[in-house]
Parts: structure tokens; sequence; C-alpha cells
């Protein structure tokens, strides 16, 4: 037996041994490398020999972004058998492995509930009961003319009596069962566990031969890293000014940065969080047990016949004459099922309604268009056409169909819609804008069913630039550091900087980035005389460029700002294609007084607001424009003042269809001699053909008219013929009735010949008109 213990003991001391010549070292970090989006990149290298584990500890926020990008190489021949980490599941999750039926944040009284049933000790003082729970349950009691709640305890003792005890502080409660206080251990165990999640160990197992390098890569979440520069402007003014720049770096990971190497990236790199370290319980649908059917009684009707039915020997029902279902009123009017058939409902149209298409022609600046033909074209490539009045209004009647509509008018685009649907009795309405066209083409109207909104939008990632420090640095966990980035001499000029909308003058320095290095954003103070004087706030900068920076108010610059508006007549006149364009041009004079009442001279930078469709007139050139603002530079002596004249010009154009001038517009133009006689006599030559096509428009209305009331007439007359029956008087009354609509008939003819010939003239004058507005130029300075 002694024999054997050594043997055993000789055994478990190698095994020791072993294991203390293999025990998991920490991994160091040597490399960092952090970025703006609150990500780091961590690299840790150190040598295994043989089978050996590693470890490395983290913080439980960072283990999600270490699962996702986790990268170990054995860089000796080895190979990693094996990543392990203490996961740690939910608490909830892990409390329903237990039996009692116990939350994370259980009360006594939920307590007490969960142990009914089990077997119990009570002792009370002297008092000692054993038994099962039975149950507990909140009284209210009076004690001192005051109302108290207490939790009662019902036990059933093993003599078999019910026993109650008030849970106070004497009492004592011991549970009898094993298996179920080892439950409650486990229980107590978990809820302290989860205080103690913070602190994640991850173990890298490796496994070959002999002494090899191990490489392990990862990022982690980490605080975004902040810039902070210092300016210092020399007493010389031949010298340059020193920028020094500075990092704030914060180490909140699970490891000590001790003489890692450290680079800083000003950039954002695409990341997200994703929560795999936490195990995930998926959802299971709960399928009910199938019941069993249940049936009630039923009773059946009896049998109508016992021998089979011979469909043709039943007898067809006796159906009345224009009565359908037994009801009157026939398949037109009858009632089938109880619904009444055939119903004749009411559209509702007025009775003004009629077939066709209406509707309005304008410009692109909303005028209506006069005299613009609309022509529409059915399926089988009948067209009818009308013209829109002086209102831009069409009507035309058409027959039911679908159509295509086009409307033309001379020195505009042409409009065309397809799939015009006319119904009978109700009428379409469409309204067109025609725009002015340089060269002739059509524009496609698309129909309402076939308008669709897009939109899209799009956006980009900045460039990515590191400041990469030279010298090792050391942070402990849960430190923070100051680490220089920046050290140089850099271009700047010291301005005073104004803008309208910051109201005061500012003291600011022009600079140009002369590091070499891009300067991450961040805040800046600036020191002169070996003092401080100011600070302000910088954007990124690339190398080269040139930024302006404020960082104080400049109290002895003030500036004036007024304006001179000036509105301009007529400078040019174009007339092509039927269309007139009068250029004209307003200009905006403004004028910037600057005092200075400092003994020193002063460079100040006035920032002019850039407006859209102005333009910069004279001889002031900016010397810098942003996207909002020209930057002018004026100097102003000591004790002096300063005037800027800044001129701006805007053209301004109006577009005028000649088909639709009149005469109160020729006679402005001519008031504002913008015109020349041949134009304007021109332009009158349109205005007569005008009035002739509405006169043919008038007699061509007054022959409609007539119609219309010869039409009225016959109608009544052939009423009258209706009623008369033979006599001596009516015959004679019935031929004097058919001398009249002979008469009548006559003067339709006669009526009709007259409208062809009227519409006729109206077509050539309208083609004369069209041609003198698409003949006629004009491209002259006023």
């Amino acid at each position: 037996m002694n024999r054997m213990w050594f043997k055993v003991a000789a055994v478990l001391t190698s095994v020791m041994c072993l294991a203390q010549d293999k025990p998991a070292e920490k991994l160091p970090v040597h490399r960092v490398i952090l970025y703006k989006n609150g990500v780091g990149y961590f690299e840790h290298s150190g040598r295994v020999r043989g089978d050996q584990e590693l470890k490395i500890d983290f913080t439980s926020p960072q283990l999600n972004d270490v699962l996702k990008s986790l990268t170990v190489l054995d860089l000796g021949g080895g190979r990693i058998t094996g990543v392990g980490y203490n996961s740690v599941a939910p608490i909830s999750e892990q409390l329903k492995s237990l039996r009692l039926p116990l939350g994370e944040a259980s009360t006594l009284a939920g307590f007490l509930a969960a142990l009914r049933g089990a077997r119990i000790q009570i002792r009370n003082g002297t008092l000692a009961v054993s038994g099962r729970l039975l149950s507990v349950e909140e009284k209210t009691v009076k004690k001192d003319a005051e109302e108290h709640k207490t939790l009662q305890i019902a036990v059933v003792t093993d003599a078999g009596e019910i026993r109650t005890f008030p849970v106070s502080d004497s009492l004592g409660v011991k549970v009898a069962d094993h298996d179920l206080s080892e439950e409650i251990s486990r229980y107590l165990s978990l809820v302290g566990s989860a205080r103690d999640q913070e602190v994640r160990r991850m173990t890298i197992s490796t496994a070959g031969a002999g002494e090899r390098n191990i490489f392990v890569s990862y990022i982690s979440e980490v605080p975004v890293w902040k810039s902070t520069y210092r300016i210092i402007l020399p007493s010389k003014s031949e010298a340059q000014p020193l920028l020094q720049g500075w990092a704030i770096v914060d180490n909140t990971v699970g490891e000590d940065w001790k003489d890692v190497e450290l680079s800083l990236v000003a950039g954002a790199p695409q990341s997200f969080i994703q929560e795999l370290s936490r195990p995930y319980y998926a959802r299971r649908p709960v399928v009910e047990m199938p019941e069993a059917m249940m049936l009630t009684p039923q009773t059946h009707e009896g049998t109508l016949r016992n021998e089979p039915l011979d469909s043709e020997a039943v007898p067809e029902p006796s159906v009345s004459p224009g009565v359908v279902g037994g009801v009157p009123g026939g398949s037109s009017g009858g009632v089938i099922g109880g619904v009444v058939g055939s119903a004749r409902l009411s559209t509702g149209a007025p009775a003004a309604s009629f077939t066709g298409i209406y509707g309005v022609v304008r410009d692109a600046a909303g005028a209506a268009l006069a005299n613009a033909r609309v022509r529409a074209t059915n399926a089988a490539g009948v067209s009818q056409s009308t013209f829109s009045d002086a209102t831009g209004a069409f009507r035309f009647g058409l027959n039911s169909g679908v159509y295509e509509v086009r409307v033309e008018m001379p020195g505009f685009a042409a409009a065309l819609q397809k799939d015009v649907r006319v119904a009978s009795g109700s009428p379409a309405y469409r309204s067109y804008t025609l725009s002015v066209a340089s060269v002739a083409h059509t524009v496609e109207v698309a129909s309402e069913a076939e308008k669709e909104e897009s939109e899209a939008t799009a956006g980009g990632l900045g460039d990515l630039f590191e400041y990469k420090l030279k010298e090792r640095v050391t942070i402990l966990k849960n430190r923070s550091a100051l680490v220089p980035i920046i050290h140089s001499h850099i271009d700047a000029e010291k301005v005073t900087l104004w803008n309208k909308d910051q109201g005061h003058p500012l003291r600011a320095l022009w600079i140009r980035n002369s590091s070499g290095l891009t300067l991450d954003s961040g805040t800046f103070n600036v020191m002169e005389n070996n003092a401080f004087a100011g600070e302000g706030l910088i954007h990124p900068l690339k190398p080269q460029e040139r930024r302006l920076v404020s960082f104080a108010v400049d109290q002895a610059v003030r500036v004036a700002e007024s304006h001179d508006l000036e509105p301009r007549p007529v400078t040019h006149v174009k007339i092509a294609r039927g269309v007139m364009v009068r250029t004209s041009e307003q200009r905006d004079h403004t004028i910037y007084t600057v005092r200075n009442t400092d003994g020193q001279a002063r460079q100040v930078i006035l920032e002019h607001p850039v407006r859209d469709g102005w333009k910069l007139a004279g001889d002031v050139k900016p010397e810098e424009t942003s996207t909002s603002a020209y930057r002018l530079r004026l100097n102003v002596p000591a004790e002096k003042s300063a005037v800027l004249r800044i001129d701006e010009s805007l053209p301004l154009e109006q577009t005028v269809a000649l088909a639709s001038i009149t005469d109160d517009q020729i006679k402005f133009w001519s008031s504002e001699r913008t015109l020349k006689p041949a134009v304007e006599q021109a332009l009158r030559r349109i205005i007569d053909k005008k009035n002739e096509i509405a006169r043919f428009d008038a007699e061509l209305q007054t022959r409609a008219s007539e119609i219309n009331s010869i039409d009225r007439d016959q109608q009544r007359l052939r009423e009258n013929m209706k009623a008369l029956k033979g006599s001596v008087e009516e015959k004679a009354l019935l031929q004097r009735y058919t001398g009249e609509l002979n008469s009548q008939e006559d003067r339709l003819k006669v009526i009709h010949r007259e409208i062809t010939v009227l519409e006729k003239s109206r077509d050539e004058a309208r083609e004369q008109l069209d041609h003198t507005l698409l003949e006629m130029t004009l491209d002259e300075d006023v």
C-alpha cells in the first residue's frame, strides 16, 4: 500500500512539474494604431516553446470586436490548436437550468414562495417545528392604531397539523432537503458571478517544436484620440511661427502599453459592433398538442323519393311572362336572389358635359399662350385640331376612344401626350406647358400613371493620414497621456477678418501648412509676446493648403457697409423662331468703410458674400474665393480709414412669345426706345394679322350661332307639323311650315359654304402669321 501511494505521489509530482515548466504566459502589446472612429488596431508578439499556452486579458466590451477580427499566426512552423475564453451566458438563461423558479432580483417573499412543498425546519425561540412549506401570504395587521404589512408562512407539520408563523427577526427557517440546499447554493453563486463578468481572459493554445515567434492582431473599441495645437508667434517679423501639435490618448483596454509603437490615424474606416461573445438562444414556436375532434349530434332531412330521380321527368317551374323569380318586372327589372337586377345608375354629369378634350396652354412662366394648335389623332390615324383662344383655353368635341394629343406653337417645343382616353359624356381635362426651344424638338408628356419620382442620394470617405511616433510610448491601463505629433515652423500672416454675419472683426492667422504633414481637426492656442492671445478651432488641413483661423476679437477695427442698387434698362434684344428675348442688367454697388484706431496698420480681409447670378465688375479682384464669400484685402493705415468699393452686375432676361404680344406691350417698348422702327413695324404687322385671325374667328362664331338658332327653329316647326290633323286651315299652315323649312335649308347651305371660305381664309392667315414669326430675326445691342 505504501509503495502504491509513493508511485501515485511521484506521478502527481511529475505532472505538477511539467505544468510549472509550461505556464500560460501573457503576450505583450508591441504596436497600437488608433483611429478617429473609436477603433484601435493592436498587435501582440512573443515567443513560445513546444506546446505552450498564451493569455491575453480583455474587458467584456472589447471581446466582441476581438472575436470578429482576431488573427493568430505561428511564425515558426508550428500551429494554433485553439483559442478559448471564459464565455458568460446571460444570467436569465443560466437561471433556467435551476429547479427553483427564481429571477435575478428575487425578494424574500418570492424566495419563500419558490420553496413551497419543500421540507423545512422552523425555529422560533425555543419552539422547533418540522414539516412542509404550504404557502406564503402577505397580511395587514394593526398595531398601535397603525396598519403594517407582514409575511406569514403556513406549514403542514409532520403530525399533519397546519401551523402559521409570522416572518420576523426571531424566526429561523432551514431547508431540510439536501438537494434543494445545493440548488439554493447554485442560485446564489450564479447571482454573485454576474458582478464578475467584466474581465475576459483569452487563452491561445499552440503546438510545435522548439522556440517560435507568435503574432496576434485584432481591433477593439477605444476612446477617440484628440488633437490640440499651439501656435507661437515670433517677436521678429521675419521669423516664422512655430506650430506644436499634441494628441490626447486614453488606454482603457485590459492590457498595459509598455514601449509600444504608437500610430494615430486621422480617418474613420467603417466599423460596427456585433455581440459575438454573448451566447444567443433561438426562439422556437410552441405547438399545442392536437385535441380530439368533438362531434355534436346532428339531424338529417327525410327522403323525398325512394326511386332514382330522372332529371328529364322534373317539370320546369311555371313562370309568368315578365316575372323572374316570381316577381313582376321581367329580366330588365326583376329581383334575382333578393337583389334588384339591371339597375340603371345616373352618372351625375351636368347637362353641359360633352365628349371630348378641353384644357389650357401656358408658357414656362405660367402666361397663357394664344393661337397654339392642339391636334388629337386616334388609333386609325384620323386627326382633329383646334386653337387656343386669348386666355390659352381650348376645347373640341371627339368621339370616345384613345387619342394622341400634340400641341404646337412657333418658337416653342411641341408637347406630345399619348394614351389620352375620352369617354362618352365625360370630357378629359389636360393642361400643357410649352418651353422655349432654341432648335425644334418635341417634349413628351407622361401620363399620370407613368409619373414617378425618384429620388437618389451619394457620399464618400476622406483620405486617411497617419502620425507615427518616432519614440516608443508607455501608457498603463486606465491611464491617459499627451504625446507630441508635430513640431514645425509654418507660414502665417496676422490679419483682421470681417464677415457681416459674425458682426465683430476678428484677429486671425492666414496660415499655410508648410509642415509637410496633414493637420487633423482640433483646438489651437495662440501665444504672442510670451502670453496667451486666444484660441480657436481648425479643420483638417492638407500640406501646402491655406486657411484662415481666428482666435480673438479685434477691438481697434470698425467696419461700415452701404449699398447702392442701380436698375439698368434693356441692353440687348434677340428675336428668333417667334420668341423675343430682352436682356437687361441690374447693378449693385457695395461700399465698405473700415476705421483703424490702433497705432499699427491693419491688413483687413473682408468676406463679401457670393450671390447666385451676380458677377464682380470693375478692377477689384478677390485674393481668395470660398464657396460662400469673396475674400478681399484692404490695407488700413494706423489711426486711419480706408474705403473699398465693390461693383456687381446681375443679367436679367425676359422671354416673350411674339404670337401673344399686344398693342400695349409694343407701345411700352417704344417708350423705352428698345425697338428699332423696322422691328416695331414688323411687330405691328403681327398684331394686324392676329386681329385678322380674330375677325375670322368672330365670323365663324356668328355662323355657328346662326346654325344653332336655325336648328332650334326647325325642331319647333317639326313638332308643330306633327300636331296638324288635315283640315283646310291646317293644310295651309303645313304648307307655310314647309316653305319656312325649305328657306332655312337654303340658308344652311349658304352658311356652310361661308364657313368653308372663312376657315380657309383663317388657316391661310395663320400660315402667314406662322411664317412671319419664323422669318423674323434680330440680335442687336440696344
